[in-house]
């Protein structure tokens, strides 16, 4: 089922994107840009990163990294032995997961 993307005013002005998922859940909400073009051009730069975007596990669970080295690259989905699995929140932002409410 596809998701998509809406894009919504911000409430310091300007616009933000927020990604939902098929059933309309929300699934990211974006930082705040200054126009509908540029909102529009984030979408483009989400998909391209969706598409092709590693990625890099940060969480306080992660293993732990060596000074200086990268972060760990999850090349598949946790826990799936190669099969797909639903994603589970995440921001185009760095907040937290929240429900739509416009």
């Amino acid at each position: 089922m596809a998701g998509y993307f809406e894009l919504v005013d911000a409430p310091e002005g300007g616009y933000r994107i927020r990604m939902l998922d098929g059933a309309g859940e929300l699934m990211a909400v974006s930082i705040t840009f200054p126009s509908k073009r540029a909102a529009v051009a984030g979408v483009a730069q989400a998909r391209e990163i969706a598409g092709t975007g590693l990625i890099r596990d940060r969480s306080s669970d992660a293993p732990a990294a060596r000074h200086g080295s990268t972060p760990r690259v999850i090349r598949r989905a946790l826990g799936t032995a190669g099969r797909s699995a639903p994603a589970t929140g995440g921001s185009l932002a760095a907040g937290k997961r929240t429900r739509a409410r416009h």
